[in-house]
């Protein structure tokens, strides 16, 4: 049996196109997303996952209608394929099977290229990090509390304000609070060594 899946990005777009092209290519049955391939939750493509059967086959319109990237788009074969479903893509006029000697070469392509974008990934992030700390920049999440705010803190510890009041002043955590805190002791800590005020 061939089940459809169809999936666009928004409420504006419409899915005739990949429907009209899933039923002449022979599907019985389509499911259907309106949402954005980035999301994790699909619940058509869920909903076709768990109603194919061994020896079914699911199809897409195009390869980009499956998965977020290379890396999903293996996932979901290899799910499919573990259950002995095959996986046709129209456009591409791509078949994965892992019966057939083509299939499981073209799965294993597909992995390596996954494999390939993933490591690209790695590299860019790797080198984005190494120009940003050449540069002075450390990642990370900015700072709540910018200088201003740790002299009213300091100030308000001072004047034995609870911890708790404070942290509601910033909508932080009372640990957050207490990480600022340990700051301004390493500080005083510092200026206490180098004699400097």
């Amino acid at each position: 049996m061939k089940i459809g899946y169809a999936r666009v990005s928004t409420g504006l777009q419409n899915l005739d196109l990949q429907k009209d092209s899933l039923e002449t290519f022979g599907c019985e049955k389509i499911f259907t997303d309106h949402i954005s391939g980035a999301k994790n939750k699909r619940p058509g493509l869920e909903t076709a996952i768990e109603f194919v059967r061994s020896g079914d086959t699911l199809a897409v319109w195009r390869l980009d209608r499956l998965g977020r990237n290379m890396e999903d788009l293996i996932t979901i074969v290899n799910r499919l394929n573990e259950r002995g479903v095959s996986f046709h893509s129209l456009q591409e006029n791509i078949t994965m099977d892992k019966s057939s000697s083509t299939g499981q070469l073209l799965f294993h392509l597909f992995a390596a290229f996954a494999e390939f974008e993933r490591n690209l990934i790695l590299e860019r992030s790797a080198a984005g990090r190494e120009a940003a700390r050449a540069r002075g920049r450390v990642g990370g999440r900015p700072e709540k509390l910018n200088k201003s705010d740790m002299e009213l803190l300091k100030t308000l510890v001072d004047n034995n304000t609870p911890i708790k009041t404070i942290a509601e002043k910033w909508n932080v955590s009372r640990t957050t609070i207490y990480r600022y805190l340990n700051k301004l002791e390493e500080k005083n800590y510092e200026y206490e060594e180098t004699g400097t005020s």
